[in-house]
């Protein structure tokens, strides 16, 4: 068969078939009178899996390797192929994610379209300082893609750069917390906690929402982060995390300021002062962590409270029965403090609200409980 035949036949043009007799690859067989390549029924097979062996991406110089070397393995050269392929698609999905997120930054022109590569590739440095400035200035240059700063932040072990990342979210707007709430659900562990983190300061309905959410998520850290955030913004729902964090020397301080802002709702008072007492109550409970309680009821208004106050001054535990003490003379002197400015107010005399208490020696601050 003729070199033209063989390539209609095959679709392997015939400079091609031509390239490969001179490597030595496929030669034909033999020739016309007329000195035209004509190639065997061995010939054509032999073409066929050179083609065949190319279509896996072999180089041609594999190809010959694996035709014509006997002591040839192809496990070896898979292998070798597999992981040349793997680099390749990495490296294209690594190029298709710039592009898209130049794509979504919608630039102006191609100084917005450097101006977005450059912080990209800051937003990626090895040096933290480098990152950190990059996330700084993504909100008052050209808008890196919310996307970019969400994997940014969401990977970020430097803790000065992650605060960086979460103000920067922070001012993205829309979008941000959809794509946090995805690392919400990340096998890694500190993937989920910077999740939460930024979720955690991102003040829009949204974000509120998700935290909610992740108050039944399976992570405790991130239960606990939420339910800071929550309590922050005076969702009911974080109430029975915040009490465990008190009882579990968890951020206990921070947990106790939380409750402290929802008590200023009187319903979600004495739900908090009902939880706390139940605590104290129970049998098991060291002895730190009923003081933790204790200290925690000082910041919850309401009579509830006052009682459990009253009954915890005897206590046994002489930590708790001071404690106890304390916060109730502090909250007779603000209750105090208000009778003689409500007296003041109607014409009255009474000590100015900041005097000393005669006897409790705590000084008034004019703030009622």
């Amino acid at each position: 068969m003729l070199i033209g035949e063989v390539a209609r036949r095959s679709g392997v043009s015939a400079r091609m078939l031509r390239h490969y007799d001179s490597l030595g690859l496929v030669r034909p067989t033999g020739r016309t009178d007329g000195g035209y390549r004509e190639y065997s029924g061995e010939d054509i097979r032999r073409i066929f899996h050179i083609e065949s062996l190319r279509s896996l991406g072999l180089s041609l110089r594999d190809v010959s390797r694996a035709l014509d070397d006997p002591g040839f393995t192809p496990s070896e050269l898979v292998d070798d192929l597999i992981r040349q392929t793997r680099e390749r698609i990495a490296g294209e999905t690594e190029l298709l994610t710039r592009l898209r997120r130049i794509g979504t930054a919608e630039p102006d022109g191609w100084e917005d379209v450097l101006q977005i590569v450059a912080l990209l590739q800051a937003l990626g440095s090895k040096s933290a300082g480098t990152r950190q400035r990059a996330a700084l200035s993504s909100v008052e240059e050209v808008g890196v893609p919310v996307e970019a700063l969400v994997e940014a932040a969401l990977n970020e072990t430097d803790e000065n750069v992650a605060g960086a990342l979460r103000w920067a979210l922070a001012q993205s707007g829309e979008g941000a917390p959809a794509l946090l709430a995805e690392g919400l659900g990340s096998p890694v562990a500190e993937v989920r906690k910077r999740a939460v983190r930024s979720l955690a300061e991102m003040p829009n309905d949204e974000a509120t929402a998700l935290l909610q959410d992740a108050l039944a998520n399976p992570d405790l850290v991130v239960r606990r982060y939420a339910a800071l955030a929550l309590g922050a913004r005076g969702v009911a729902d974080a109430v029975p995390t915040l009490v465990d964090m008190v009882v579990e020397d968890s951020n206990d301080v921070d947990a106790a300021d939380a409750l402290s802002t929802l008590a200023g709702d009187p319903v979600l008072a004495e739900q908090i002062a009902t939880g706390l007492i139940d605590c104290l109550a129970r049998a098991t409970l060291e002895p730190s962590a009923r003081r933790r309680l204790t200290q925690a009821l000082a910041d919850i208004p309401g009579s509830t409270t006052s009682r459990a106050l009253a009954e915890l001054s005897h206590d046994e535990d002489r930590v708790v029965a001071l404690t106890a003490a304390y916060i109730l003379g502090i909250r007779e002197s603000h209750r105090r403090g208000h009778h003689t400015r409500a007296k003041v107010a109607a014409g009255g005399e009474g000590p100015a609200a900041g005097a000393a208490h005669p006897e409790l020696g705590v000084r008034d601050t004019g703030q009622e409980r």
